[in-house]
């Protein structure tokens, strides 16, 4: 990594984007700051050289395609972005989600993602030698779900076939794209799961969680690869949370 790149971390106003877009700035990076709350968003920047501050909601398209706009006008590059944004959602089955309830997901986790990808994109072939790379926030969900999780679930897996299209297309310009999968990280969303957590057989138990700043260090380490190497899915979870053997 060279001081001075430009990442891109969305939902930075709180939980793991925080995390992640201090420990960028930390590392020398200048970063756009993304999420819908600008007072968050100033907080996570705190006095830091190198933080733009860009109120973002990834569920616009005309709201993503400013903020990439101000990155290119401030910075005139984009050297990574985390897509991090994103939504529990309202818990439920299959039966028992509304449409509305499904689309806010989808806008969010997924179409969200899409977005912004779309434009980091642009901005990287734009560079001269062309590159970059992007790592999705996926889940322990995109491999296996939690009761009552239809909807995060499915933009979840979703999220894993956007990273493998675009790693793909992406050969061609230099552009890396890899994943992030977290199990249980302490963070507001997922307070509720140290407290207990509903399992597939109905009990209600606590779960581990695990400091997020462990999240922050994975995503330094996928950053800072040069980019004929790339972290392809990298997968972070409390020791003892039930995931292997879920169910």
């Amino acid at each position: 990594m060279t001081s001075g790149e430009v990442a891109v971390v969305t939902g930075a106003g709180s939980g793991l984007g925080r995390h992640i877009a201090r420990a960028l700035l930390g590392d020398g990076y200048r970063v756009a700051l993304a999420g819908r709350r600008a007072d968050a968003l100033r907080e996570t920047a705190g006095d830091a050289e190198g933080a733009l501050v860009v109120p973002t909601d990834v569920t616009d398209p005309d709201s993503v395609a400013a903020l990439f706009d101000a990155v290119r006008r401030t910075f005139g590059r984009l050297d990574l972005l985390v897509n991090n944004a994103g939504t529990f959602g309202a818990p439920g089955a299959v039966d028992e989600v509304s449409l509305a309830d499904w689309q806010r997901a989808v806008d969010t986790n997924l179409t969200g993602a899409f977005l912004c990808a779309h434009h980091a994109v642009g901005l990287m072939k734009e560079k001269d030698p062309p590159g970059g790379r992007i790592i999705n926030n996926g889940s322990v969900s995109a491999h296996s779900p939690r009761p009552g999780s239809v909807a995060y679930t499915a933009t979840k897996h979703a999220i894993t076939g956007l990273t493998k299209s675009i790693s793909l297309d992406g050969r061609a310009h230099n552009i890396a794209c890899g994943q992030i999968d977290i199990g249980n990280a302490a963070t507001e969303m997922t307070a509720a799961i140290a407290r207990g957590a509903r399992q597939a057989d109905g009990r209600i138990v606590p779960e581990p969680t695990f400091d997020p700043a462990h999240v922050a260090t994975a995503v330094r380490y996928m950053a800072s690869l040069p980019l004929d190497a790339n972290v392809q899915f990298l997968t972070i979870t409390a020791t003892a949370m039930p995931f292997i053997g879920r169910g």
